[in-house]
């Protein structure tokens, strides 16, 4: 058997790599950008963290999970917040306490408080209720259109797993 020329070889490894990296980023793992302050100090802006793209398939969102998703108002862009109400739980905020089902949550990582008042929202199946760590500057579910309220789970891309840059910032998220 003859020996492929050395273009042939170069040109069939670059396909195979591309298709690969195709694979990958549509169905495993995507890397995204931050370039808002909604997650501070969670994410930064700037960072820039892998989502595990399969993860939903296999696995129930949980409640602290952060998630990137398709945004409900304008699904041609990607949000990052934290999931806090799940399928048919009420939520409701009483200054700025996040409650399910009138108890309150341990949400240790918000470090930016408001005194934010919501009257509860039964989560509908299959829909997810979400809010940014930094909750006096977060474009989240509290301020949508009540249509779109919601995060359908078909718009959860995955959880967001590690911070990959900065590199003095590399690490999983919480």
């Amino acid at each position: 058997m003859a020996a492929k020329p050395w273009w042939r070889e170069t040109i069939e490894t670059i396909l195979w790599a591309l298709a690969l990296a195709l694979i990958l980023r549509t169905f495993v793992v995507q890397a995204f950008w931050i370039p808002s302050g909604s997650m501070i100090p969670t994410l930064e802006i700037g960072d820039r963290v892998l989502v595990a793209k399969f993860w939903y398939t296999f696995s129930e969102p949980k409640r602290g999970q952060i998630a990137v998703f398709k945004y409900p108002v304008d699904p041609q862009r990607d949000f990052v917040k934290r999931i806090i109400g799940l399928p048919g739980e009420t939520v409701s905020m009483k200054d700025g306490v996040v409650y399910i089902d009138g108890n309150p949550i341990d949400d240790s990582y918000v470090r930016n408080h408001d005194y934010y008042d919501m009257e509860p929202v039964k989560v509908p199946e299959g829909q997810y209720f979400v809010l940014g760590d930094n909750r006096p500057n977060s474009q989240d579910a509290r301020f949508w259109p009540d249509v779109h309220k919601f995060v359908p789970r078909s718009y959860l891309k995955g959880p967001a797993f590690v911070r990959y840059w900065p590199i003095a910032r590399i690490g999983l998220l919480e």
